[in-house]
């Protein structure tokens, strides 16, 4: 009965994360196998639909976590700008399924948070200089502040978000 009831709903969560159609019942047939073998675990304490959707988006994840892509690390600028070691010069690099559905879920909680915590104003700087790239000194231009001002706000937001 909970299989008929809510495949429908984990199948198109599924769907809209992984790109291959085997992967998506393969999955979506381990979401089950994890959520029966929980039922003992589900405290009530939200909508059990939800509950279901929590295993299910964990269940996504875990196979994404067993292949650990390579980082690189990030240099700052003689500006004080967050910039990629060669970033100029490097060729653009290919990512995997497992990569793009990881960096979407970053990206969706990133901006929930941002949405939650942050100012009009912190939103706008932060969006300008880490989306559009846009640097210390136009952002002050374009908003009419200072260039310690902008770093302020940026450094506020940053500790929003980051902690």
């Amino acid at each position: 009965m909970l299989y008929a009831r809510y495949l429908r709903r984990v199948l198109g969560f599924v769907d809209k994360r992984l790109s291959n159609r085997a992967d998506v019942e393969e999955t979506t047939q381990e979401v089950f196998i994890n959520v029966f073998s929980s039922l003992g675990s589900f405290r009530r304490e939200a909508p059990f639909a939800a509950w279901v959707l929590g295993i299910a988006r964990r269940t996504v994840a875990s196979r994404f976590k067993k292949r650990r892509h390579p980082t690189v690390p990030l240099e700052t600028d003689a500006h004080g700008e967050l910039d990629a070691p060669g970033a100029s010069t490097t060729a653009p690099i290919e990512t995997s399924p497992e990569a793009q559905y990881e960096l979407h879920e970053r990206v969706r909680e990133l901006e929930d948070l941002a949405l939650r915590k942050l100012s009009a104003a912190q939103r706008e700087t932060f969006s300008m200089h880490h989306l559009e790239h846009r640097t210390i000194a136009e952002i002050a231009r374009d908003q009419g502040k200072s260039a310690d001002a902008v770093k302020s706000n940026l450094y506020r937001a940053r500790k929003l978000l980051f902690g």
